[in-house]
C-alpha cells in the first residue's frame, strides 16, 4: 500500500496544528517546570524553561505541609464527589421525563428550560434565595444544590435517551419494569458515552469553581482548593508555607510555591480526561443531533 504523499495545504495543516500544540502545552509546562526548580535560579533565570532549573522538592513540601491546601482539597473532593452524583441523578432523571413522548406539555417545558439559559434572576436574588430562604449560608451545600441541573448538560442528556430506540423501552414495559428500571437498565447503559462527557463536564466545573465560595463560604476551613489557589496567586500570601526559609529565601520560594500549588490543583482533573477521552468526541457529538 503506497503512502500517501503530502500535498501543500496538508503541510501547511501540520505545520500550523503543531505551532498550536506547543504555544498550548508550553505554559503547563513551564508552571510544571518552575514548580521543580530551585526559587533563587528560577526568578535569576531570563527566557524559556525546557527542564527544572536545580530540581528540588522544596515547594512542594512547603504546599502539602500547609493544612489549608490538605483542607481545601477534603472539601472540593466532597463538593465534586457529592455535586457529581447530585447532578447525574437529577440531570438524568429530568432528561428520561422530557424525552417521553407521552409526557404532556413536553415542548413548553423543554422551551421553558431552554429559555433559563439566556435569562436569570441575577446575583442578588439568587443570594438572598440561598442564604435566607434556603439558610445554606457558610456550608458547602450552597456549592452543591443550587447547581443540580445545568441546562445544557439536561439538553445533550435528553438528546442522547431520545437516541435509544423505543422499541427497546417498550420491551421493558412489557416486562413489567418501571420508569426507574427502565432508564437504569435499558436507557442508562446506552447512553454511556453521553453520560461519561457530562460527568466530566460536572466534575471541571466543580473542581474550578471559587466564585460561589467566595460568595457563601466565610468559615476559612470550609475553603475550596480553587478559593485558596486564587487567594495564594492574587494576594502572593505563601509567607505561611515559607515560614521555615529566611525572609530572602522567603522571597525565592514563595515564587515556586505558587507554581507547585497550580500543579496540584489542576493536575487531577488533568488526570481524569485520558480516561474519559475513548467517549468524549462520540458524547459531544450526540448534543449536535437533534432531538
Amino acid at each position: 500500500m503506497k503512502a500517501k504523499k503530502l500535498g501543500v495545504f496538508d503541510l501547511f495543516n501540520i505545520i500550523i496544528m503543531l505551532f498550536l500544540t506547543v504555544i498550548t502545552i508550553y505554559p503547563f509546562w513551564h508552571v510544571i517546570c518552575g514548580s521543580f526548580s530551585d526559587g533563587g535560579r528560577m526568578m535569576a533565570h531570563k527566557g524559556l524553561i525546557l527542564a527544572p532549573l536545580d530540581f528540588n522538592l522544596a515547594s512542594y513540601k512547603a504546599v502539602f505541609s500547609n493544612p489549608r491546601i490538605i483542607s481545601g482539597y477534603a472539601n472540593t473532593l466532597i463538593v465534586v464527589i457529592g455535586g457529581v452524583a447530585l447532578n447525574i441523578v437529577m440531570t438524568s432523571t429530568a432528561a428520561y421525563c422530557l424525552s417521553r413522548k407521552n409526557v404532556y406539555w413536553n415542548g413548553l417545558i423543554m422551551k421553558y428550560i431552554v429559555f433559563t439559559m439566556y435569562f436569570g434572576g441575577g446575583l442578588i436574588p439568587s443570594y438572598l434565595l440561598i442564604s435566607r430562604t434556603l439558610h445554606m449560608d457558610d456550608s458547602l451545600l450552597a456549592l452543591i444544590i443550587p447547581g443540580a441541573i445545568g441546562t445544557y448538560n439536561l439538553i445533550i442528556m435528553r438528546t442522547a435517551f431520545l437516541q435509544v430506540p423505543e422499541s427497546l423501552v417498550e420491551s421493558a414495559k412489557l416486562d413489567g419494569a418501571s420508569h426507574l428500571q427502565t432508564l437504569i437498565k435499558v436507557v442508562t447503559p446506552l447512553s454511556l458515552a453521553a453520560i461519561s462527557v457530562i460527568t466530566l463536564y460536572y466534575a471541571v466545573g466543580h473542581w474550578n469553581s471559587w466564585f460561589s465560595a467566595a460568595i457563601y463560604i466565610r468559615t476559612r476551613g470550609k475553603h475550596p482548593l480553587q478559593l485558596i489557589l486564587r487567594e495564594i496567586l492574587i494576594n502572593n500570601s505563601t509567607s505561611s508555607m515559607s515560614q521555615s526559609t529566611g525572609m530572602e529565601d522567603q522571597y525565592f520560594i514563595g515564587e515556586t510555591i505558587k507554581y507547585a500549588t497550580i500543579v496540584v490543583a489542576t493536575a487531577p482533573i488533568l488526570i481524569a480526561y485520558p480516561f474519559l477521552q475513548q467517549y468524549f468526541v462520540k458524547g459531544v457529538m450526540i448534543g449536535a443531533i437533534k432531538g
